[in-house]
């Protein structure tokens, strides 16, 4: 029912803030507002998302929990789909998602929410190995040469 409540609500914002703002400053104004925010979003978005990219290579690098900077990403790449999207709000919201302390708020308000079960990544130091640990495959082969003989005329791009 929010959804629902969300994708009827959004537009109708949108729609009367470009009225707003087109009526305060003129129409061409309040177009190249919304590509210059497209452009610097879709930039900022960039330059944080390799950011969060590389926190998270570390993080699996060093078997620590990822969860953290996973959803930093998940809320970059929203930032992004909201900037991109024409329209004040939704620029408010996008711009708001790439500070970087409004990301750690949210990202403490949902985990508050959320119970983790179990979390298990790679094996404990220790512990004994799971799976085949044999990688060799035994196998008799035998050579057979035989002659090929062609089936069509040997072009200029084949050997003759």
């Amino acid at each position: 029912m929010w959804l629902l409540i969300l994708f009827i609500m959004i537009p109708l914002i949108e729609i009367m803030l470009f009225i707003q703002v087109g009526g305060a400053i003129g129409m061409l104004p309040t177009i190249a507002i919304v590509i210059v925010t497209a452009v610097l979003g879709a930039w900022l978005v960039r330059s944080q998302g390799v950011m969060a990219m590389s926190k998270l290579r570390r993080s699996m690098n060093e078997l620590s929990d990822p969860t953290e900077h996973l959803a930093h990403g998940a809320m970059i790449l929203f930032s992004g789909a909201l900037l991109l999207t024409p329209g004040f709000f939704t620029d408010v919201i996008g711009f708001a998602l790439l500070v970087p302390g409004i990301r750690l708020a949210v990202y403490k308000a949902v985990r508050a929410r959320i119970k983790v079960q179990t979390f298990e990544m790679g094996q404990a130091p220790g512990a004994q190995p799971r799976g085949p640990q044999d990688r060799v495959i035994d196998g008799d082969f035998e050579e057979v040469n035989t002659p090929k003989r062609p089936t069509h005329k040997p072009s200029g791009w084949t050997k003759h």
